[in-house]
């Protein structure tokens, strides 16, 4: 494979791409518990949240490059395509570009589909579009990226929680359901683990140039502890939704995931900012696509 494919591939850092999927697929379960899975709705919603994660990804590894938070010394973790230097930083920008481009024409595609032309809700929604590919450029990019003062959390709760899960639910089903705030927010705060997890990494490298992240705020003891309420958020929210429903025992699958969980937990207890820790990000990932998914399938059995 010609190197240059190579690099972009990597900068693409596709091991994040189950961690996107996890909303849309939860948000599509649900839709289908309810009789109103629409196969051509769910193909735009993979391919657009795909694009969006990708472009999150190589806007953030321009612009911890740019604010120096990603060095050869003090990253922690894999290290980046640009601060490496086998993408420069003119590259990236045009690749930014390219992907937010992509993404627009994608989410475009996706609403149309959803409600069959360009009715008053599709401008409503081409709105969360736009906010979704700006919050995913400047995290880390641009002249005050919102990840260096500690609201990067805030930020994937939103749009890895609410907006993936509800939004995929109603563009299936075209309802809403206030309930789904409990399924929507557990999908999140697991999304919000897995940043914890990389915070935790680089709380270092972070520290030195001047990205106050929520670790880096609260330091690592504390940090632990946030990992622990993150999941065990996750876990009430998913219970309680699950005991509202009254369908049986169904619904409570997603208990099969909590042994992966409670491993990640406890390997970021024990491993703290170690570089090893890197290893429980594709872990913690995977765990959150194995609870929502367990959780959307128990539901729609139950239906």
């Amino acid at each position: 494979m010609n190197t240059s494919v190579k690099a972009w591939i990597r900068a693409f850092r596709l091991r994040t791409l189950p961690l996107s999927l996890a909303s849309i697929f939860l948000g599509s379960w649900l839709a289908a518990a309810q009789g109103s899975f629409r196969w051509q709705v769910f193909f735009w919603c993979v391919l657009t949240t795909m694009l969006l994660q990708i472009l999150s990804n190589l806007a953030n590894d321009y612009g911890d490059f740019v604010h120096g938070a990603d060095t050869a010394t003090g990253r922690q973790g894999p290290a980046r395509a640009v601060q490496s230097g086998i993408i420069s930083p003119q590259a990236m920008q045009r690749g930014i570009l390219i992907c937010a481009l992509l993404t627009f024409g994608a989410g475009i595609a996706l609403l149309y589909t959803a409600f069959s032309g360009f009715q008053p809700i599709f401008w409503l929604f081409l709105g969360l579009g736009l906010a979704s590919i700006a919050a995913a450029i400047t995290y880390t990019a641009g002249a005050k990226p919102y990840g260096y003062i500690g609201l990067g959390d805030l930020s994937v709760l939103i749009f890895f929680g609410w907006v993936g899960v509800i939004g995929s639910y109603y563009l299936h089903t075209l309802a809403w359901q206030t309930m789904l705030l409990l399924p929507a927010t557990a999908c999140g705060l697991l999304a919000v683990a897995v940043l914890n997890i990389n915070n935790i990494r680089d709380i270092h490298s972070d520290k030195a140039a001047g990205k106050r992240s929520i670790p880096v705020r609260l330091g690592t003891d504390r940090a632990v502890l946030y990992h622990w309420l993150l999941l065990g958020g996750a876990l009430g929210c998913a219970l309680v939704y699950a005991l509202l429903l009254r369908k049986g025992f169904y619904p409570l699958l997603f208990v099969g995931a909590v042994p992966a969980l409670v491993r990640n937990g406890l390997a970021v207890s024990r491993l703290r900012n170690h570089p090893s820790i890197d290893l429980y990000l594709k872990q913690m990932a995977l765990s959150a696509l194995l609870f929502v998914t367990l959780l959307g399938l128990g539901v729609y059995l139950a239906s």
